[in-house]
Protein backbone atom coordinates (compact mmCIF):
# COMPACT_ATOMS: atom_id res chain seq x y z
CA UNK A 1 0.00 0.00 0.00
CA UNK A 2 0.85 3.55 -0.62
CA UNK A 3 -0.88 5.36 2.37
CA UNK A 4 -2.40 3.74 5.13
CA UNK A 5 -4.27 5.51 8.27
CA UNK A 6 -4.77 2.92 11.32
CA UNK A 7 -7.44 3.58 13.77
CA UNK A 8 -7.71 7.16 13.67
CA UNK A 9 -9.43 8.57 16.49
CA UNK A 10 -9.72 12.37 16.80
CA UNK A 11 -11.53 14.19 19.93
CA UNK A 12 -12.69 17.58 20.61
CA UNK A 13 -13.45 17.35 24.56
CA UNK A 14 -15.98 15.12 24.53
CA UNK A 15 -16.85 14.82 20.53
CA UNK A 16 -15.46 12.39 18.23
CA UNK A 17 -15.10 13.68 14.91
CA UNK A 18 -13.34 10.86 13.86
CA UNK A 19 -13.64 6.69 15.69
CA UNK A 20 -11.06 4.27 14.48
CA UNK A 21 -11.12 5.24 10.81
CA UNK A 22 -9.19 2.66 8.73
CA UNK A 23 -8.38 3.73 5.21
CA UNK A 24 -5.76 2.92 2.58
CA UNK A 25 -4.56 4.07 -0.87
CA UNK A 26 -2.55 2.47 -3.98
CA UNK A 27 -0.30 3.54 -6.41
CA UNK A 28 -2.51 4.96 -9.26
CA UNK A 29 -5.65 4.62 -7.55
CA UNK A 30 -8.61 6.85 -6.77
CA UNK A 31 -10.11 6.45 -3.55
CA UNK A 32 -13.04 9.02 -2.48
CA UNK A 33 -14.76 9.44 0.83
CA UNK A 34 -18.27 10.29 0.85
CA UNK A 35 -20.40 11.09 3.97
CA UNK A 36 -23.17 13.62 4.96
CA UNK A 37 -21.78 17.19 6.48
CA UNK A 38 -20.28 16.33 9.55
CA UNK A 39 -19.49 13.08 9.21
CA UNK A 40 -15.90 13.11 9.50
CA UNK A 41 -14.67 13.74 6.03
CA UNK A 42 -12.55 16.81 6.19
CA UNK A 43 -11.19 16.28 9.67
CA UNK A 44 -9.72 13.06 8.51
CA UNK A 45 -7.91 14.54 5.59
CA UNK A 46 -6.99 17.54 7.81
CA UNK A 47 -4.96 15.01 9.85
CA UNK A 48 -3.54 13.42 6.56
CA UNK A 49 -1.97 17.17 5.45
CA UNK A 50 -0.81 17.32 8.95
CA UNK A 51 -3.14 20.74 9.61
CA UNK A 52 -4.59 18.74 12.95
CA UNK A 53 -3.16 15.58 14.96
CA UNK A 54 -5.41 12.37 15.80
CA UNK A 55 -5.84 11.49 20.06
CA UNK A 56 -4.98 8.10 18.68
CA UNK A 57 -3.90 5.96 15.30
CA UNK A 58 -1.12 5.54 13.08
CA UNK A 59 -0.20 6.84 9.62
CA UNK A 60 2.16 4.85 7.32
CA UNK A 61 3.65 5.99 4.00
CA UNK A 62 5.31 2.82 1.92
CA UNK A 63 4.56 0.74 5.10
CA UNK A 64 6.94 3.63 7.26
CA UNK A 65 5.21 4.84 10.12
CA UNK A 66 4.92 8.67 9.92
CA UNK A 67 3.75 11.51 11.81
CA UNK A 68 2.91 15.23 10.70
CA UNK A 69 2.99 18.13 12.60
CA UNK A 70 1.81 20.73 9.85
CA UNK A 71 1.22 20.99 6.05
CA UNK A 72 4.95 21.32 5.49
CA UNK A 73 5.72 17.69 7.00
CA UNK A 74 2.81 16.15 4.61
CA UNK A 75 4.13 17.73 1.91
CA UNK A 76 7.60 16.41 2.01
CA UNK A 77 6.17 13.05 2.20
CA UNK A 78 4.54 13.74 -1.64
CA UNK A 79 1.01 14.71 0.27
CA UNK A 80 -1.06 17.60 -1.51
CA UNK A 81 -4.11 18.89 -0.96
CA UNK A 82 -6.46 21.26 -3.00
CA UNK A 83 -9.01 22.72 -0.37
CA UNK A 84 -12.80 23.25 -1.31
CA UNK A 85 -11.97 27.14 -1.30
CA UNK A 86 -9.26 28.04 -3.32
CA UNK A 87 -6.19 28.48 -1.61
CA UNK A 88 -5.01 31.50 -4.34
CA UNK A 89 -4.07 35.06 -4.65
CA UNK A 90 -5.71 36.89 -7.22
CA UNK A 91 -4.13 39.33 -8.01
CA UNK A 92 -0.74 37.38 -8.89
CA UNK A 93 -0.54 35.21 -12.20
CA UNK A 94 -1.03 31.87 -12.50
CA UNK A 95 3.08 31.22 -12.68
CA UNK A 96 3.55 33.01 -9.58
CA UNK A 97 0.75 31.13 -7.71
CA UNK A 98 2.29 27.56 -8.86
CA UNK A 99 5.74 28.28 -8.09
CA UNK A 100 5.24 30.61 -4.82
CA UNK A 101 7.09 29.07 -2.15
CA UNK A 102 10.22 27.31 -4.43
CA UNK A 103 10.16 30.28 -6.69
CA UNK A 104 12.90 30.13 -9.89
CA UNK A 105 15.67 33.33 -9.79
CA UNK A 106 18.98 33.86 -8.73
CA UNK A 107 19.34 35.14 -4.67
CA UNK A 108 16.54 37.86 -4.55
CA UNK A 109 15.60 37.80 -8.16
CA UNK A 110 12.31 36.21 -9.19
CA UNK A 111 12.74 34.66 -12.76
CA UNK A 112 9.42 35.49 -14.10
CA UNK A 113 10.18 33.76 -17.74
CA UNK A 114 11.50 30.75 -16.27
CA UNK A 115 8.23 30.46 -13.53
CA UNK A 116 6.40 30.56 -16.91
CA UNK A 117 8.02 27.82 -18.88
CA UNK A 118 8.07 25.76 -15.54
CA UNK A 119 4.32 25.80 -15.92
CA UNK A 120 4.19 25.71 -19.66
CA UNK A 121 6.11 22.59 -19.01
CA UNK A 122 3.76 21.34 -16.24
CA UNK A 123 0.83 21.92 -18.46
CA UNK A 124 2.62 19.53 -21.15
CA UNK A 125 3.79 16.71 -19.12
CA UNK A 126 0.26 16.50 -16.65
CA UNK A 127 -2.38 17.50 -20.47
CA UNK A 128 -3.84 21.11 -18.21
CA UNK A 129 -3.76 23.85 -20.20
CA UNK A 130 -3.51 27.01 -18.39
CA UNK A 131 -2.42 30.42 -19.65
CA UNK A 132 1.22 31.17 -17.15
CA UNK A 133 0.94 34.68 -17.45
CA UNK A 134 -3.06 35.10 -16.58
CA UNK A 135 -4.40 36.70 -13.37
CA UNK A 136 -6.23 34.61 -11.41
CA UNK A 137 -8.63 36.77 -10.29
CA UNK A 138 -9.64 36.78 -13.57
CA UNK A 139 -9.82 33.63 -14.87
CA UNK A 140 -12.75 31.15 -14.90
CA UNK A 141 -13.34 28.47 -11.65
CA UNK A 142 -12.48 25.71 -13.46
CA UNK A 143 -8.85 27.12 -14.32
CA UNK A 144 -8.44 28.21 -10.96
CA UNK A 145 -8.89 24.26 -10.02
CA UNK A 146 -6.47 23.58 -12.70
CA UNK A 147 -3.99 26.25 -10.87
CA UNK A 148 -3.99 24.34 -7.78
CA UNK A 149 -3.69 20.59 -8.92
CA UNK A 150 -0.88 21.89 -11.06
CA UNK A 151 0.59 23.82 -7.69
CA UNK A 152 0.78 20.81 -5.92
CA UNK A 153 2.02 18.51 -8.88
CA UNK A 154 4.99 21.41 -8.94
CA UNK A 155 5.52 20.74 -5.26
CA UNK A 156 5.87 17.09 -5.92
CA UNK A 157 2.78 15.73 -5.01
CA UNK A 158 2.25 11.56 -5.16
CA UNK A 159 -0.92 12.03 -3.61
CA UNK A 160 -3.36 14.35 -4.32
CA UNK A 161 -6.51 14.86 -1.93
CA UNK A 162 -9.23 17.11 -3.49
CA UNK A 163 -11.68 18.04 -1.14
CA UNK A 164 -14.95 19.25 -2.43
CA UNK A 165 -13.63 19.74 -5.97
CA UNK A 166 -16.38 20.57 -8.33
CA UNK A 167 -18.58 22.98 -6.03
CA UNK A 168 -18.21 25.98 -8.08
CA UNK A 169 -17.27 23.83 -11.38
CA UNK A 170 -19.73 23.79 -14.68
CA UNK A 171 -21.11 21.00 -16.06
CA UNK A 172 -18.06 21.48 -18.83
CA UNK A 173 -15.29 21.96 -16.32
CA UNK A 174 -16.25 19.31 -14.75
CA UNK A 175 -15.80 17.04 -17.17
CA UNK A 176 -12.35 18.26 -17.55
CA UNK A 177 -11.24 17.68 -14.08
CA UNK A 178 -12.15 14.13 -14.07
CA UNK A 179 -11.07 13.31 -17.30
CA UNK A 180 -7.77 15.21 -15.64
CA UNK A 181 -8.10 12.97 -12.82
CA UNK A 182 -8.19 9.58 -14.98
CA UNK A 183 -5.17 10.60 -16.74
CA UNK A 184 -2.81 11.80 -13.99
CA UNK A 185 -4.02 8.49 -12.26
CA UNK A 186 -2.44 6.49 -15.55
CA UNK A 187 0.74 8.94 -15.22
CA UNK A 188 0.98 7.06 -11.58
CA UNK A 189 -0.42 9.96 -9.41
CA UNK A 190 -3.12 9.08 -6.62
CA UNK A 191 -6.41 10.40 -5.55
CA UNK A 192 -8.17 10.97 -2.00
CA UNK A 193 -11.55 12.66 -3.24
CA UNK A 194 -13.75 14.26 -1.40
CA UNK A 195 -17.60 14.94 -2.68
CA UNK A 196 -21.22 14.96 -2.04
CA UNK A 197 -21.89 14.34 -5.77
CA UNK A 198 -22.33 10.49 -6.01
CA UNK A 199 -22.24 10.09 -10.02
CA UNK A 200 -19.03 12.23 -10.41
CA UNK A 201 -17.80 9.72 -7.63
CA UNK A 202 -18.94 6.74 -9.60
CA UNK A 203 -17.13 7.73 -12.67
CA UNK A 204 -13.88 8.18 -11.14
CA UNK A 205 -13.10 6.52 -8.25
CA UNK A 206 -12.00 2.84 -8.11
CA UNK A 207 -13.19 2.41 -3.99
CA UNK A 208 -15.53 4.02 -2.22
CA UNK A 209 -15.71 4.51 1.81
CA UNK A 210 -18.49 5.59 3.22
CA UNK A 211 -18.22 7.79 6.61
CA UNK A 212 -21.21 8.53 8.93
CA UNK A 213 -20.77 10.08 12.13
CA UNK A 214 -17.27 9.56 12.55
CA UNK A 215 -17.42 5.94 11.65
CA UNK A 216 -16.64 3.95 8.51
CA UNK A 217 -19.88 2.16 7.35
CA UNK A 218 -18.47 0.55 4.67
CA UNK A 219 -16.48 0.13 1.55
CA UNK A 220 -16.99 -0.60 -2.13
CA UNK A 221 -14.94 -1.38 -5.37
CA UNK A 222 -16.06 0.38 -8.60
CA UNK A 223 -18.80 -1.78 -10.25
CA UNK A 224 -20.21 -3.34 -7.61
CA UNK A 225 -22.19 -0.08 -5.84
CA UNK A 226 -24.50 2.17 -7.28
CA UNK A 227 -26.07 5.76 -6.18
CA UNK A 228 -29.03 4.14 -4.02
CA UNK A 229 -26.79 2.31 -1.69
CA UNK A 230 -23.83 4.76 -1.18
CA UNK A 231 -26.99 7.09 -0.07
CA UNK A 232 -28.53 4.42 2.09
CA UNK A 233 -25.15 3.92 4.07
CA UNK A 234 -24.57 7.72 4.08
CA UNK A 235 -28.43 8.37 5.70
CA UNK A 236 -28.70 5.73 6.97
CA UNK A 237 -32.16 5.34 5.72
CA UNK A 238 -34.15 5.51 2.11
CA UNK A 239 -34.35 8.50 0.36
CA UNK A 240 -37.54 9.75 -0.40
CA UNK A 241 -38.92 10.25 -3.83
CA UNK A 242 -39.42 14.14 -4.47
CA UNK A 243 -43.13 14.39 -4.91
CA UNK A 244 -43.37 17.53 -7.48
CA UNK A 245 -46.94 18.25 -8.57
CA UNK A 246 -48.13 20.54 -11.36
CA UNK A 247 -47.92 24.05 -10.91
CA UNK A 248 -50.62 26.48 -10.42
CA UNK A 249 -48.88 29.36 -11.73
CA UNK A 250 -50.78 32.87 -9.67
CA UNK A 251 -50.19 36.67 -9.92
CA UNK A 252 -46.49 37.90 -11.27
CA UNK A 253 -44.50 38.82 -8.54
CA UNK A 254 -41.40 39.94 -10.21
CA UNK A 255 -41.33 41.33 -12.79
CA UNK A 256 -37.69 42.76 -15.13
CA UNK A 257 -38.48 44.87 -18.31
CA UNK A 258 -35.19 45.47 -20.15
CA UNK A 259 -32.85 45.61 -17.37
CA UNK A 260 -29.40 46.32 -18.36
CA UNK A 261 -26.43 46.54 -16.34
CA UNK A 262 -23.12 48.02 -18.19
CA UNK A 263 -19.95 47.66 -16.80
CA UNK A 264 -16.88 50.84 -16.24
CA UNK A 265 -16.31 50.28 -20.27
CA UNK A 266 -19.83 50.44 -21.23
CA UNK A 267 -20.10 46.62 -22.57
CA UNK A 268 -23.46 45.43 -20.70
CA UNK A 269 -23.02 42.45 -18.24
CA UNK A 270 -27.03 42.37 -18.37
CA UNK A 271 -28.97 43.08 -21.81
CA UNK A 272 -32.04 44.21 -21.36
CA UNK A 273 -32.81 41.14 -19.50
CA UNK A 274 -36.71 40.96 -19.50
CA UNK A 275 -38.32 37.95 -17.50
CA UNK A 276 -40.97 37.09 -14.84
CA UNK A 277 -41.84 34.92 -11.97
CA UNK A 278 -45.42 34.35 -10.77
CA UNK A 279 -46.40 32.61 -7.81
CA UNK A 280 -46.74 29.08 -7.09
CA UNK A 281 -43.94 28.46 -9.70
CA UNK A 282 -40.42 27.85 -9.73
CA UNK A 283 -38.34 29.52 -12.84
CA UNK A 284 -34.95 28.10 -13.10
CA UNK A 285 -31.66 29.97 -14.34
CA UNK A 286 -29.23 27.75 -16.04
CA UNK A 287 -25.62 28.96 -17.50
CA UNK A 288 -21.91 29.09 -17.92
CA UNK A 289 -20.87 30.61 -14.58
CA UNK A 290 -19.89 34.76 -15.99
CA UNK A 291 -22.66 35.18 -18.13
CA UNK A 292 -24.48 37.44 -15.95
CA UNK A 293 -26.44 35.57 -13.21
CA UNK A 294 -24.69 36.80 -10.54
CA UNK A 295 -25.33 40.72 -11.73
CA UNK A 296 -28.78 39.80 -11.73
CA UNK A 297 -29.40 38.63 -8.43
CA UNK A 298 -27.35 41.82 -6.96
CA UNK A 299 -30.07 44.11 -8.84
CA UNK A 300 -32.61 42.53 -8.03
CA UNK A 301 -32.47 42.29 -4.41
CA UNK A 302 -30.31 46.26 -4.60
CA UNK A 303 -26.75 44.72 -4.20
CA UNK A 304 -26.49 46.88 -7.49
CA UNK A 305 -28.56 49.21 -9.09
CA UNK A 306 -29.18 48.81 -13.25
CA UNK A 307 -28.24 51.72 -15.60
CA UNK A 308 -31.73 50.77 -17.06
CA UNK A 309 -34.97 49.08 -16.95
CA UNK A 310 -37.52 48.33 -14.54
CA UNK A 311 -38.03 45.62 -11.42
CA UNK A 312 -41.12 45.14 -10.14
CA UNK A 313 -41.70 43.09 -7.31
CA UNK A 314 -44.86 42.06 -5.63
CA UNK A 315 -47.05 45.00 -7.15
CA UNK A 316 -44.42 47.78 -6.11
CA UNK A 317 -41.49 49.13 -8.38
CA UNK A 318 -38.06 48.19 -6.22
CA UNK A 319 -35.52 49.76 -9.54
CA UNK A 320 -32.77 51.47 -7.12
CA UNK A 321 -34.25 50.81 -3.73
CA UNK A 322 -32.02 49.84 -0.83
CA UNK A 323 -31.51 46.27 0.14
CA UNK A 324 -34.30 46.78 3.50
CA UNK A 325 -36.53 48.71 1.59
CA UNK A 326 -36.51 45.60 -1.21
CA UNK A 327 -36.52 42.70 1.92
CA UNK A 328 -39.75 44.31 3.55
CA UNK A 329 -41.41 44.27 0.38
CA UNK A 330 -40.92 39.92 0.76
CA UNK A 331 -37.64 38.91 -0.61
CA UNK A 332 -35.67 36.60 0.97
CA UNK A 333 -32.49 35.14 -1.22
CA UNK A 334 -30.37 32.72 -0.08
CA UNK A 335 -26.90 33.98 -1.82
CA UNK A 336 -24.93 32.23 -4.01
CA UNK A 337 -21.47 32.62 -1.71
CA UNK A 338 -22.70 31.61 1.71
CA UNK A 339 -19.37 33.56 3.16
CA UNK A 340 -19.37 36.83 1.02
CA UNK A 341 -23.17 37.19 0.96
CA UNK A 342 -24.25 34.89 3.84
CA UNK A 343 -22.56 34.92 7.16
CA UNK A 344 -20.06 36.96 9.12
CA UNK A 345 -17.35 34.50 9.99
CA UNK A 346 -17.06 35.99 13.50
CA UNK A 347 -20.72 35.85 14.61
CA UNK A 348 -22.40 32.87 16.30
CA UNK A 349 -24.30 30.50 15.08
CA UNK A 350 -27.42 32.08 16.92
CA UNK A 351 -26.17 35.81 15.71
CA UNK A 352 -26.28 34.34 12.23
CA UNK A 353 -29.65 32.84 12.22
CA UNK A 354 -31.22 36.27 13.30
CA UNK A 355 -29.78 38.08 10.71
CA UNK A 356 -33.01 39.21 8.71
CA UNK A 357 -35.08 38.90 11.69
CA UNK A 358 -33.90 40.69 13.94
CA UNK A 359 -36.68 43.77 13.94
CA UNK A 360 -39.34 41.35 14.42
CA UNK A 361 -37.92 39.56 17.36
CA UNK A 362 -37.64 42.29 19.49
CA UNK A 363 -39.84 44.22 22.01
CA UNK A 364 -39.15 47.86 23.01
CA UNK A 365 -35.53 47.86 21.75
CA UNK A 366 -35.05 44.54 24.14
CA UNK A 367 -34.56 41.08 21.87
CA UNK A 368 -36.74 37.73 22.61
CA UNK A 369 -33.66 35.81 23.71
CA UNK A 370 -36.07 32.71 24.38
CA UNK A 371 -37.75 33.24 20.51
CA UNK A 372 -34.89 33.60 19.13
CA UNK A 373 -32.52 30.63 20.56
CA UNK A 374 -35.87 28.48 20.17
CA UNK A 375 -36.28 29.81 16.12
CA UNK A 376 -32.53 28.61 15.61
CA UNK A 377 -32.39 25.13 17.78
CA UNK A 378 -35.99 24.18 15.75
CA UNK A 379 -33.73 24.46 12.50
CA UNK A 380 -30.26 22.64 13.60
CA UNK A 381 -32.93 19.74 14.71
CA UNK A 382 -34.68 19.76 11.05
CA UNK A 383 -31.77 20.25 8.69
CA UNK A 384 -29.62 17.93 11.11
CA UNK A 385 -26.91 21.18 11.43
CA UNK A 386 -23.69 19.75 13.46
CA UNK A 387 -22.88 22.75 15.63
CA UNK A 388 -20.66 22.32 19.25
CA UNK A 389 -23.30 25.34 20.25
CA UNK A 390 -25.62 28.13 19.57
CA UNK A 391 -22.36 30.20 20.55
CA UNK A 392 -19.90 28.42 18.41
CA UNK A 393 -18.66 30.93 15.88
CA UNK A 394 -19.53 30.25 12.40
CA UNK A 395 -15.77 29.99 10.96
CA UNK A 396 -15.84 26.60 12.70
CA UNK A 397 -18.98 25.16 11.00
CA UNK A 398 -18.44 23.02 7.44
CA UNK A 399 -19.59 24.93 4.82
CA UNK A 400 -22.53 22.30 4.31
CA UNK A 401 -24.06 22.78 7.45
CA UNK A 402 -23.06 26.87 7.43
CA UNK A 403 -25.40 26.68 3.58
CA UNK A 404 -27.97 24.60 6.06
CA UNK A 405 -28.21 27.53 8.22
CA UNK A 406 -28.61 29.99 5.76
CA UNK A 407 -31.27 28.06 3.96
CA UNK A 408 -33.07 27.98 6.77
CA UNK A 409 -32.91 31.25 8.09
CA UNK A 410 -34.03 32.69 4.69
CA UNK A 411 -36.98 29.78 3.89
CA UNK A 412 -38.30 30.79 7.79
CA UNK A 413 -38.72 34.85 6.35
CA UNK A 414 -41.78 33.38 4.50
CA UNK A 415 -41.80 36.08 1.98
CA UNK A 416 -44.03 35.60 -0.89
CA UNK A 417 -41.30 35.74 -3.02
CA UNK A 418 -37.53 33.85 -2.65
CA UNK A 419 -34.35 34.25 -4.38
CA UNK A 420 -32.47 30.84 -4.40
CA UNK A 421 -29.30 30.89 -5.63
CA UNK A 422 -26.79 27.56 -5.11
CA UNK A 423 -29.17 26.26 -2.48
CA UNK A 424 -27.72 23.10 -1.91
CA UNK A 425 -24.16 23.97 -2.51
CA UNK A 426 -21.54 21.98 -0.24
CA UNK A 427 -24.45 20.05 1.32
CA UNK A 428 -24.79 16.22 1.86
CA UNK A 429 -27.52 14.16 0.20
CA UNK A 430 -29.69 14.03 3.03
CA UNK A 431 -29.66 17.36 3.16
CA UNK A 432 -30.61 18.18 -0.52
CA UNK A 433 -33.17 16.09 0.11
CA UNK A 434 -34.61 18.44 2.64
CA UNK A 435 -33.84 21.62 0.80
CA UNK A 436 -35.25 20.20 -2.49
CA UNK A 437 -38.77 19.61 -0.77
CA UNK A 438 -38.97 23.11 1.59
CA UNK A 439 -38.44 24.73 -1.87
CA UNK A 440 -41.51 23.12 -3.41
CA UNK A 441 -43.52 23.16 -0.28
CA UNK A 442 -42.61 26.94 -0.53
CA UNK A 443 -44.18 26.69 -4.34
CA UNK A 444 -47.12 24.61 -3.22
CA UNK A 445 -48.02 27.31 -0.87
CA UNK A 446 -47.81 29.66 -3.48
CA UNK A 447 -44.36 31.22 -3.08
CA UNK A 448 -42.37 32.66 -6.49
CA UNK A 449 -39.17 31.09 -6.73
CA UNK A 450 -36.02 32.34 -8.65
CA UNK A 451 -33.54 29.49 -8.45
CA UNK A 452 -30.32 29.90 -9.82
CA UNK A 453 -27.61 26.47 -9.98
CA UNK A 454 -24.94 25.64 -11.26
CA UNK A 455 -26.20 22.39 -11.09
CA UNK A 456 -28.72 20.99 -14.26
CA UNK A 457 -29.79 17.86 -12.64
CA UNK A 458 -30.86 20.73 -9.96
CA UNK A 459 -32.46 22.69 -12.26
CA UNK A 460 -34.34 20.37 -14.06
CA UNK A 461 -35.66 18.60 -10.81
CA UNK A 462 -37.61 21.81 -9.49
CA UNK A 463 -38.11 24.06 -12.62
CA UNK A 464 -41.60 24.22 -13.51
CA UNK A 465 -39.87 26.71 -16.56
CA UNK A 466 -35.90 27.25 -17.09
CA UNK A 467 -34.46 30.21 -18.60
CA UNK A 468 -30.63 29.92 -19.63
CA UNK A 469 -28.41 33.18 -19.73
CA UNK A 470 -25.42 34.01 -22.26
CA UNK A 471 -23.50 37.07 -22.21
CA UNK A 472 -25.65 38.63 -19.99
CA UNK A 473 -29.43 38.20 -22.05
CA UNK A 474 -31.82 35.51 -21.88
CA UNK A 475 -30.58 33.31 -24.27
CA UNK A 476 -34.04 30.69 -24.50
CA UNK A 477 -36.44 29.62 -22.05
CA UNK A 478 -37.76 25.63 -21.88
CA UNK A 479 -40.60 24.43 -20.19
CA UNK A 480 -39.57 21.82 -17.36
CA UNK A 481 -40.71 18.90 -19.70
CA UNK A 482 -39.26 19.63 -22.66
CA UNK A 483 -35.70 20.97 -21.21
CA UNK A 484 -33.21 17.74 -21.47
CA UNK A 485 -29.35 18.52 -20.23
CA UNK A 486 -28.27 18.50 -24.48
CA UNK A 487 -31.06 21.25 -24.95
CA UNK A 488 -29.81 23.26 -22.30
CA UNK A 489 -26.13 22.67 -23.03
CA UNK A 490 -26.41 24.02 -26.34
CA UNK A 491 -28.46 27.35 -25.47
CA UNK A 492 -25.52 27.93 -22.72
CA UNK A 493 -22.72 27.75 -25.06
CA UNK A 494 -24.32 29.93 -27.26
CA UNK A 495 -26.50 27.83 -29.77
CA UNK A 496 -30.14 27.99 -30.92
CA UNK A 497 -32.66 25.24 -30.70
CA UNK A 498 -34.35 24.83 -33.78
Amino acid sequence: MLLEMDHITKKYGDFSANRGIDFSLRPGEVHAIVGENGAGKTTLMRILYGMEQPTSGTIRIDGKEVSFSSPLDAMKQGIGMVHQHFMLFPSFTIAENIVIGSEPGKSVRFDRKQASAIVQQLCQQYGMKVDPEAVVGSSAPGVQQRVEILKVLYQGAEVIILDEPTGVLTPIEVQELLSAIKLLTKQGKSFILISHKLNEVLDVADRITVLRDGAVTGTAMKGETDASQLSRMMVGRELKELNRTPAAPGQELLALTDVTLRQKAGKPVLDQVHLHVRAGEIVGIAGISGNGQSELLQVISGLLQPDEGRIMLNGSEITGQSIRSIRDQGLAHIPEDRYVWGANREATVLDTGLMGHQRRLQTRGFMKQKDIRQMVSRWISKFSIKTGSLSTSTQYLSGGNLQKLIVARELEQDTPFLIAAEPTRGVDIGAMETIHSELLKRREQGSGILLVSSELTEIMKLSDRILVMFEGRIAGELRAEEASEEKLGLLMAGGTIG
